[in-house]
């Protein structure tokens, strides 16, 4: 009922209206106020005058709007009315209510009589400070207008209800707060003592038990008062004149205005009144109703802009780190490109610099036994080698001419940055308002008839929507933990079928598939009820079954292909792209359409053509490994080369990302101990191989049972 309460307080003093009175708008004033805001107005526009000039239809004449200005233009807070020479301007004021009103042109003289009888000045005037309709009142004053003796009621039962608590009347010590009361006992109960003394059986069964604060209004209202006529204050109301929509008395109808009137029986009015009031508020009701779950609405918006606030800046924050890691990476591969060409420069000029002095040194020592030579005085020995010395001569100078003098490298270097569209691109790096282009993919469709369990797995399958126009890049298959919990991840990637080892025998598991693209993600599917067999197999091992399920964990099983858009254009494919060869002497590499990130996983490849000895190489990658040397030639690659394989021979991969170790296989039996270890990230399954070997694909593998077993019992 708190909301209720500005509907109670009057809109001049701002408190609980006291005698409340109605105005002709249908607005309500206390007496006091009603009086203290009453303006004279000049005589000329007396109800009398009007009425002696034939313009008066009312016992309420209303002024002309246009000839009163309650508000300035610029809303200074001050009211005047116009056209009035012996009508001061009188200040506006504001009410507690926040509603401009008038006080007196004049002091009210000093009277001992009440509000409403106490003499009115001649010739007032009222203006409805909520709807600011201005009237002049007549003889009769204030007491003209009927009183409001609803809003009294109304009123007096929202103060009783907001007083302190009642008390049980039957308590013999101590006594409790009341919860109920009685109508017929006129009683006041707590919960104990009704349970005791009013028990809701029998005779008291018909009684009517209602809240402590309503039956304490119920016992102190006096019986209802009738309201009386304005006209006729000794006649009651007894009819309800429906022209002037107000109640009305008998001696008005024989008498008053009302006479030509139609008028209904006050209760039959009474009635229908009600009746249409209780319509207008349901649908009312219903408004506010809307307006509750609009309100609950915009607060659940708040908590999600702060959520989604704090989440965008931190995506924010990691886009721009990661765009300042790569800037740091392409500033460290530029470096070493300047640092290559630094060190290339230096050892052609070092070169050349060796060259030249080893040339000197030669010619410097030619020269030299040349003078010496010349020296000598004897003839015939000077002849016999003078030819030869005037040849080498002439062959050191020409060797000398040919472009050994000029520097083989030039100072400068020949690399020049150019950072003008990276600076460009920062400049215009800007939010768009659209988060996405394109729609998000449509939810898939599982396919129940591909949809099975066998034994301790279950297989499932799914489609994209028939109509769907919004291709899928990749699929997240969920399932829960056997018993009703969260769900979890199990497979992602871009095959739409998809079989989970390693479940609970005898377990009830949900399982659901959503699609995502760059966009965003799908909603999820219908979720999908799968029932594990009854059964185990794994009565031969050492350790109980339920040490088996528990580290054995889920082992997703994948059905790929070889990819043809990331392999090396090398590549020749067939056979629905799990067999692969190459028409180049050089490896290539190809890699699988799947990538893996955590779970057990195991392939197996088999050589279909093995000839001149070549080296294929079988492991996993990072999707930028290279694709134009061999396999595990850079640090994005990790695979086993065996130059002793044969045609016919098959190959396993056994990728155990939670142990992050790589084992290989050939001919099912193990190679040594565990290739690899510490291996972590997202991995392909990948080959390098050339025009000699081809190699077919087979996916969709269990585990090696030795290496579950040992798994399970470690």
């Amino acid at each position: 009922m708190e909301e209720m309460e500005e509907e109670l307080k009057c809109p001049v003093c701002g408190s609980f209206y006291r005698e409340p009175i109605i105005l002709p708008c249908s607005h309500n004033l206390c007496q006091a106020c009603a009086r203290n805001i009453l303006v004279q107005t000049p005589e000329s526009e007396s109800p009398q005058s009007r009425r002696a000039s034939g313009s008066g239809v009312s016992d309420y004449d209303y002024l002309d709007l246009d000839k009163m200005s309650l508000y300035s233009e610029a809303d200074s807070g001050y009211g005047s009315y116009g056209g009035f020479a012996s009508a001061p301007t009188t200040p506006c004021q504001k009410s507690p209510n926040g509603v401009r009103v008038f006080p007196p042109a004049m002091p009210p003289p000093a009277t001992h009589l009440s509000p409403a009888l106490a003499p009115v000045p001649r010739n007032s005037c009222i203006t409805c400070p909520q709807c600011h309709r201005s009237l002049i009142l007549d003889d009769r004053g204030l007491r003209g207008f009927p009183k409001n003796r609803v809003l009294e009621g109304v009123i007096d039962r929202y103060q009783q209800s907001k007083a302190a608590a009642l008390k049980c009347q039957l308590c013999e010590k101590a006594p409790k707060e009341a919860t109920v009361m009685c109508e017929q006992c006129d009683v006041f109960y707590c919960d104990p003592c009704r349970l005791r003394c009013h028990p809701p059986r029998g005779p008291l069964a018909k009684h009517r038990l209602v809240p402590p604060a309503q039956g304490r209004v119920s016992r102190r209202l006096s019986p209802r008062k009738v309201s009386t006529c304005t006209d006729h204050e000794l006649e009651n109301h007894s009819m309800y004149c429906v022209q002037c929509k107000m109640p009305v008395c008998y001696q008005c109808l024989e008498e008053g205005k009302h006479s030509s009137h139609e008028v209904k029986a006050l209760g039959a009015m009474w009635k229908l009144h009600k009746s249409q009031l209780s319509q207008a508020l349901n649908g009312l009701s219903d408004r506010a109703k809307e307006a509750k779950e609009f309100l609950v609405q915009l607060r659940n918006m708040v908590q999600q802009i702060q959520e989604n606030s704090v989440e965008f800046e931190a995506c924010l924050v990691a886009q721009c780190d990661a765009l300042i890691d790569a800037l740091n990476r392409r500033k460290a591969q530029l470096l070493a490109r300047v640092n290559k060409e630094h060190e290339h420069k230096l050892k052609v000029v070092r070169d050349q610099i060796s060259h030249c002095t080893v040339k000197l040194r030669q010619t410097t020592g030619l020269m030299e036994y040349c003078l010496e030579v010349i020296k000598e005085n004897d003839p015939s020995g000077f002849l016999q080698i003078s030819d030869a010395l005037i040849r080498r001569v002439h062959l050191t100078e020409d060797q000398w001419g040919k472009g050994t003098l000029t520097p083989r490298m030039t100072t400068d270097f020949d690399l020049s940055l150019d950072n003008s569209p990276l600076l460009q691109s920062i400049h215009q790096l800007d939010f768009v308002q659209v988060k996405a282009s394109s729609p998000v993919p449509a939810t898939p469709i599982l396919q129940l008839e591909e949809c099975c369990t066998h034994n301790n797995s279950a297989t499932l399958s799914w489609k994209q929507p028939p109509l769907s126009t919004v291709a899928a890049e990749g699929y997240i298959l969920e399932l829960d933990d056997g018993s009703g919990g969260q769900f979890r991840e199990v497979y992602v990637g871009k095959e739409t079928m998809c079989t989970v080892d390693g479940l609970h025998f005898n377990s009830t598991y949900n399982a659901r598939v959503k699609a995502f693209n760059k966009t965003g993600v799908s909603p999820y599917s219908k979720t999908l009820v799968l029932q594990t067999s009854e059964g185990c197999n794994f009565e031969t091992q050492s350790a109980p079954y339920s040490q088996l399920v528990d580290i054995k964990k889920l082992l997703a099983v994948a059905w790929f292909a070889f990819d043809p858009g990331s392999a090396h254009s090398d590549i020749i494919f067939s056979n629905d792209n799990l067999t692969v060869t190459c028409s180049s002497y050089d490896d290539r590499v190809v890699l699988g359409k799947t990538g893996f990130s955590k779970g057990v996983h195991y392939w197996e490849l088999t050589i279909d053509r093995y000839d001149n000895h070549p080296d294929p190489a079988f492991g996993v990658a990072r999707i930028d490994v290279m694709k134009d040397v061999m396999l595990g030639k850079d640090d994005k690659a990790w695979a086993i080369t065996e130059g002793g394989i044969t045609k016919g021979a098959t190959i396993g991969v056994l990728l155990d990302l939670n142990r992050k170790t790589l084992t290989f296989f050939i001919n099912d039996e193990q190679q040594g101990p565990i290739a690899f270890e510490n291996v972590e990230g997202l991995f392909f399954p990948a080959v390098s191989l050339n025009r000699n070997v081809q190699v077919t694909l087979h996916t969709g593998l269990p585990v090696p049972d030795f290496y579950s077993s040992r798994a399970s019992i470690a």
